[in-house]
Order: C-alpha cells, then sequence, then structure tokens
C-alpha cells in the first residue's frame, strides 16, 4: 500500500502523462481541429480537440485509477456534484478560442483531489513545450525546476493579468475592474487562458490574475500557485458549495508582496 506522497507523485505522474499524450495529439492535428468548431454559448468555442483531449485524459486516468470519479469541463458541470473520495478535476483545452485561430497560448490542466483537497496537478502548455507540475507539500516546478512568484515593490511596478466573462450582458463590473487595475498597477493582460495565467503569476511572469473561474480552471493552477508560494484569496464571498480549492468565484492569485494592497483596490469593483 502507498503512503500518502508516494500516492501523491504517481497521481502526478499519471496526470503528467496524460496531459502531454493529449497536448501531443491536439498539436500533432492541430489544423484539421481548428478547422471542426461549435459554440456553448454565445462565444464560448469548442474544438473537435476538446473532445478528443477530454477522451485521451480520460482513458489514462481511468487506465490508472478505475473507478476514480471524473470532473471536466466537457463532460460534467458542479451543480449538485459530490466531491467527496478520489476525484480528477480535468480542463481538456483552456484556451480553446486561442487555440482554433493558431494562437499557441493554451493549456491542459489536470488535478487529482481527495474530498475537494488538491493533492497533485499538471498544467501542460503544449504548443508552448512547458509543464508545470506540483504535489502538495512539495513546491512548484516547470520542466523540473522550481518556481517562485515575482516580487514587485508596489502595484505601480505590477503586470496583472485577468479575463473577460462570456456573458457580457452586464459590462460595468468589467469596466470598473480594468479601469482600476489600468489605474494603479504597471500595465493588464488580458491571454484568454486562465490556468496558464495563473501558473504564470506562480513563475514570475505575472505579478497576480482576478478574475471568476470554474473549478477545472483553478485545480489544477491553483495548487501550483500555492505550492510557488503565491496567495490565493477571493475578493467575494466563498462558495458555500464548492471546497475552498475549486472554489474559482471572484479569485485573486498574487504574489505575496501585491497581494493585499491589490486585494484592497480590487474589492472596490465589487
Amino acid at each position: 500500500m502507498m503512503g500518502n506522497g508516494e500516492a501523491d507523485r504517481h497521481a502526478l505522474a499519471v496526470a503528467r502523462e496524460a496531459a502531454m499524450t493529449a497536448g501531443r495529439a491536439v498539436t500533432a492535428q492541430w489544423a484539421r481541429f481548428r478547422a471542426s468548431l461549435r459554440y456553448k454559448g454565445h462565444d464560448d468555442v469548442v474544438t473537435a480537440a476538446d473532445m478528443i483531449s477530454d477522451e485521451i485524459i480520460s482513458a489514462h486516468i481511468g487506465q490508472a485509477f478505475a473507478g476514480h470519479r471524473i470532473l471536466s469541463e466537457e463532460s460534467a458541470g458542479c451543480d449538485g456534484f459530490d466531491f467527496s473520495g478520489p476525484l480528477w478535476v480535468v480542463d481538456p483545452i483552456d484556451g480553446s478560442a486561442n487555440y482554433a485561430r493558431g494562437h499557441r497560448y493554451f493549456g491542459i490542466a489536470v488535478a487529482f483531489a481527495i474530498d475537494g483537497v488538491v493533492r497533485a496537478a499538471c498544467v501542460h502548455a503544449p504548443a508552448l513545450g512547458e509543464t508545470f507540475t506540483a504535489v502538495k507539500g512539495r513546491g512548484a516546478f516547470l520542466n523540473g525546476v522550481a518556481i517562485s512568484p515575482a516580487a514587485p515593490t508596489d502595484l505601480a511596478r505590477a503586470v496583472v493579468s485577468t479575463g473577460f466573462p462570456h456573458d457580457k450582458s452586464d459590462m460595468e463590473p468589467l469596466l470598473r475592474r480594468v479601469a482600476i487595475l489600468l489605474g494603479t498597477c504597471q500595465d493588464v493582460r488580458r491571454s484568454a487562458a486562465p490556468v496558464l495565467d495563473i501558473a504564470y503569476v506562480a513563475a514570475g511572469r505575472l505579478d497576480a490574475h482576478t478574475e471568476t473561474l470554474f473549478a477545472w480552471d483553478v485545480a489544477a493552477a491553483g495548487l501550483i500557485a500555492t505550492e510557488a508560494g503565491i496567495v490565493r484569496s477571493h475578493l467575494g464571498q466563498p462558495s458555500r458549495l464548492l471546497p475552498p480549492d475549486l472554489d474559482g468565484g471572484a479569485v485573486l492569485f498574487a504574489a505575496p508582496s501585491i497581494h493585499r494592497p491589490l486585494s484592497a483596490v480590487l474589492r472596490e469593483t465589487l
């Protein structure tokens, strides 16, 4: 029988292999998959690659851990979901709109959780050749090298990323957020792949990321960020329905040196 540490490392190995295998598949046939699009909503793109990636990852998990449940962006929602026991949380392609248009900035996220606590995580960017990994209590890594946050001295030196909601019926909160970030920080980024944005914060390439996200956006990337030393918080009230590790509502990931002042100014946008 494996101990907790050994089990977590085994889960990470499976997550990493699943994500990298899916990454090879979706990049090998990029042109063909880009030609096949559908929409979940007004502008929420899904490609055939999302489905292929989801199938490959599910197959890897099923072979290694028969009976484990999977929560995936493509196969289930969070409403009424039972988060107890072993659970895999998967985003088969985060940044589908980027992928569909030939941009290299997209990621594949695979996380393993027990009773809602994420224990192992992989965020793989196949077109960039980068793989972010973490095991709870063991630090975070990029292609096997330990990563840590940047340390901007104040908000005026901070580069912050954010995202825009698919539902744009109420633009006022978004406009307030962007205006405050532009007026307070050095610059703002919007790259449309939050699993990579959060991983970039962990690696010191960005100083913070804030957005309202789903469980599959924050499960893997969130562990990588906190294991690297990033501070994670919510600008509003945490969810009563989701475990903290899977709660992406009004979430903020920030370098420790700017977390408190950035949180304070962003709360003005709520």
